[in-house]
């Protein structure tokens, strides 16, 4: 059987490889993008999989699965973009990519194995939807820690907001 972990790193690979390529094709070109805009992407791919979910159809050809991969992929982008100084050169070369990638996966799948410590894999019982709405609340409350100058009282940051995100769509992932 097949253990959490493996699955996990099985569902990164592939999106890894995505955005390897992707930075082959066009280069490091999200570094224009700011937090609002990095929130933006992901929330239209999770509504697109919402507004599947909710019609039974879909009329574009990418399905369910790669818009996942696609939440995932921008979510280490916004990970990348709050590491990095103002200043930072938009252009970067891939293996340099490629080690900031694994970075904030690796601290996302950290998480991912806490948290399965302490809630005993209950993600395993759980619906695509939610993790679709999961994934938009989180993007809320991204959109208001913006709205407060970056700054919380008692709630987690940006960061956490983001490696949640990770987790849920791999999750979703793994269970399809």
């Amino acid at each position: 059987m097949t253990t959490t972990n493996q699955q996990y790193d099985k569902v990164i690979v592939s999106c890894k490889d995505i955005f390897v390529k992707k930075a082959k094709d066009y280069g490091t070109a999200w570094r224009v993008l700011r937090t609002i805009s990095i929130v933006d992407q992901i929330f239209i791919k999770a509504q697109r999989i919402r507004t599947i979910q909710e019609k039974g159809e879909q009329k574009v050809s990418d399905g369910i699965a790669a818009e996942f991969k696609g939440i995932i992929n921008y979510a280490v982008i916004g990970l990348i973009q709050l590491e990095l100084p103002e200043d930072a050169p938009e252009e970067m070369n891939i293996n340099e990519v490629s080690a900031f990638y694994d970075k904030k996966v690796n601290t996302a799948k950290q998480l991912m194995q806490d948290k399965n410590h302490d809630y005993g894999e209950a993600w395993r019982s759980m619906s695509q939807e939610s993790f679709v709405d999961l994934i938009l609340m989180k993007l809320q409350r991204i959109r208001q820690i913006l709205n407060n100058d970056g700054k919380t009282i008692i709630s987690e940051g940006i960061d956490a907001n983001y490696h949640d995100i990770i987790n849920y769509a791999v999750f979703a992932l793994i269970l399809m």
